[in-house]
């Protein structure tokens, strides 16, 4: 799922899995997979789960945030990025990295550029 543009939780996971009456060691069917799919592609919108993240950082709610306080978050929490991948995002969504990410803009590009193949 993953692969193909999905960031399913593995509670999301284990509940597709239930639904369609499949253990965890059991084997997925192809057409099982795509209704899988389908279900979680309609429940994300991986933007607007971006926009509300970067909402929070924005202290003065104008728009921006400053590009190293998302450095710190991106390499401190959750799946944690390197700096090295933190630098290749920036790079691919023109940040500058101590300058100022207007958020909305930096969300959509985010976006654009996972659901690529």
């Amino acid at each position: 799922m993953r692969c193909l543009g999905c960031s399913p939780t593995l509670a999301e996971v284990d509940r597709h899995l239930k639904m369609s009456n499949i253990d965890k060691s059991g084997e997925l069917d192809f057409s099982t997979f795509l209704i899988m799919m389908h279900e979680q592609l309609n429940q994300e919108s991986p933007e607007e789960e971006i926009m509300k993240a970067l909402r929070v950082m924005d202290k003065q709610k104008n728009g921006f945030i400053l590009a190293s306080d998302l450095r710190a978050k991106l390499t401190a929490l959750g799946e944690k990025l390197t700096d090295q991948e933190v630098d290749e995002l920036f790079r691919q969504a023109g940040v500058e990295n101590d300058g100022c990410i207007f958020y909305e803009e930096f969300a959509k590009m985010v976006t654009l550029q996972s659901t690529r193949c």
